[in-house]
């Protein structure tokens, strides 16, 4: 897996309507880092950074990161929701439908990661497939290098 890309952009703002209705807002999530990952259910390397978007959600959700996935497709919410429960993935997801400029860049490809620090600035950009580790890794250095 490649690392990640470093970039820095002011905060963005982005309104989220989750697959369950729940409407929140990026700026909700300020003082936590976001994992926002564009993916889709025909990607083979979305459907297997999955299960690590997963591992990164559950061990830091209840204190300093969230994920949240937005899929690209032109499909039923209940489409996703029932490809979401068969992967078992439970962090918030969102349809957005096909993009390829966002809030937060480019997306040149799926998947596509962006990285938002606590204090709501893009970090970093990852095109192609994540693992936990990997985020773990950059917000590490990313606050090491911040106390600096």
């Amino acid at each position: 897996m490649l690392a990640f890309s470093s970039i820095s952009m002011a905060a963005v703002e982005m309104d989220i309507i989750e697959l369950d209705g729940k409407e929140t807002k990026l700026s909700d999530y300020l003082g936590k880092w976001v994992v926002v990952n564009y993916w889709a259910t025909w990607c083979p390397p979305c459907r297997e950074e999955m299960p690590e978007l997963q591992a990164f959600h559950d061990r830091h959700f209840e204190s300093d990161g969230v994920v949240i996935g937005l899929n690209t497709e032109v499909i039923s919410e209940k489409q996703i929701e029932e490809f979401l429960s068969d992967y078992f993935v439970t962090y918030p997801n969102s349809r957005v439908g096909p993009v390829s400029n966002t809030e937060f860049g480019q997306v040149p490809g799926l998947p596509t990661t962006f990285l938002v620090s606590p204090e709501g600035t893009v970090e970093a950009r990852q095109v192609g497939g994540v693992s936990a580790k990997m985020i773990e890794n950059f917000i590490q250095k990313w606050e090491a290098n911040k106390q600096k």
